[in-house]
């Protein structure tokens, strides 16, 4: 009888722990690579814990990957491989890179057609959907982490140096006297800057209405040529290189680095993503407020309305119809008006549907929070035009590079700042030429 007993026993432990790994085979993996580290890599843990939680077929698994650029280059030469990720995060200058990958990506319109899941474009919001979405309407990839650049000040710097800190610059001549008066009050670092190509040139065009290449950014087709050697830029770009030689700007590198110099309380000015509000509400010491970035007030219609930056979440090919639809019900978990409004919330970066923005709106954050809507606001100043809705250069990985190696040289002195944007056009176009080439 006990030895009946152990047998049937013995029995039920191996279909137990067979049916046990029959459910844990059941559950699809998704593996999603992003380039989001800090407070911003820990809220994207969260929100894949949070879905995985809220079902038992899917698992996301996200996984840093380094920044935009690497994570980039990481999933192509894992795509060539035959192991690629299924998700993507790609920063927004990658967008056209993306676009040419033929078979390389899943455009999410059809993966969300595919797997039957709810997906209306019209319910984002236009600054943000247009940027990812073809010219017959579908969108391509998925719009994240949405931001723009933003101008911060630290209040605290600001009443040490007699200015008022309830009175961030508006323009340029304003920004500039009050950096001569920070600096005067010991301030060593005045003003930095995250992403100098994002701000001082892509965002810096669209603010002010100014090309920063033909047809339309890119956007009317590839035999584009870029136009950042205009009178305003080089003026632009000179005004920065003197306030580097007096002490007044500090160089802080390509990507955002200039972050943490002001969250630090290092430097009192600074312009950045809007996405950069979770580390400086996690690290600052002091008093600041996020602010719309300088313009130069002589400039005909200065300011137009600012363009998209941040990334979004493209589809890998190659995978199975079970992954595709454990794909698209996690970004119909993200589309969520509570999940999104608690991201943006979060994280400073925009709300990317109309329902969210205004959820977010109604339960009081923004009054509590003064300032927190000012990314949406500043994105929406002005209805976009041919040269503010946004760019789409090919290889434009390549051509921020050389874009930011051309401001380094001007930063530093090394060329006069018309040569240096000179060369960033020259070079550029080489690179523009090569895509063009390759994907006639």
């Amino acid at each position: 009888m006990n030895r009946l007993y152990s047998s049937l026993m013995r029995v039920a432990l191996v279909a137990a722990v067979a049916a046990g790994s029959v459910s844990a085979q059941a559950q699809v993996e998704i593996q999603w690579w992003h380039s989001m580290g800090g407070a911003l890599g820990e809220k994207l843990n969260s929100l894949a814990t949070q879905f995985n939680e809220s079902q038992k077929e899917y698992k996301i698994v996200p996984t840093y990957k380094g920044q935009y650029p690497e994570s980039l280059t990481a999933a192509i030469a894992a795509f060539r491989a035959g192991n690629a990720p299924h998700l993507l995060q790609v920063f927004e200058v990658g967008t056209a890179t993306m676009m040419a990958a033929k078979g390389a990506v899943v455009p999410v319109a059809t993966v969300m057609k595919n797997a039957k899941e709810p997906f209306d474009p019209k319910a984002y919001l236009p600054a943000v959907s247009g940027y990812y979405t073809d010219m017959q309407g579908n969108m391509l990839s998925f719009p994240f982490n949405s931001s723009t650049v933003m101008f911060y000040i630290n209040k605290d710097a600001f009443k040490k140096a007699g200015l008022d800190p309830n009175k961030a610059p508006r323009t340029w001549k304003e920004l500039l006297a009050a950096a001569e008066k920070l600096k005067a009050s010991g301030q060593e670092c005045v003003y930095t800057t995250s992403w100098p190509s994002w701000m001082h040139i892509e965002n810096f065009s669209a603010w002010h209405n100014v090309p920063i290449g033909t047809k339309q950014n890119g956007m009317g087709g590839l035999d584009t040529v870029f136009t950042i050697n205009s009178p305003l830029h080089v003026r632009h770009i000179t005004m920065l290189a003197d306030m580097s030689k007096k002490g007044l700007f500090t160089y802080a590198g390509r990507t955002n680095q200039g972050d943490a110099k002001f969250s630090s309380g290092e430097c009192a000015m600074f312009s950045g993503s809007a996405g950069a509000q979770a580390g400086i509400k996690k690290a600052a010491k002091f008093d600041w407020s996020i602010n719309f970035i300088p313009y130069h007030d002589d400039v005909p219609g200065a300011p137009q309305n600012s363009i998209i930056g941040g990334a979004s979440l493209w589809v890998m090919g190659g995978k199975g119809a079970a992954e595709y639809k454990g794909v698209a019900k996690f970004l119909a978990f993200l589309s969520q008006p509570e999940v999104q409004m608690d991201w943006h919330t979060s994280t400073g970066y925009v709300p990317i549907t109309q329902a969210a923005y205004d959820l977010t709106r109604k339960s009081g954050f923004y009054d509590k929070n003064p300032g927190a809507d000012m990314p949406v606001k500043q994105l929406t100043n002005k209805p976009p035009t041919a040269n503010s809705k946004g760019l789409r250069f090919g290889n434009f990985v390549q051509g921020r590079t050389v874009i930011e190696e051309e401001l380094e040289n001007a930063f530093s002195g090394k060329k006069e700042p018309k040569a240096a944007l000179d060369d960033a056009v020259r070079r550029g176009n080489e690179i523009l030429r090569q895509f063009e080439a390759a994907n006639k």
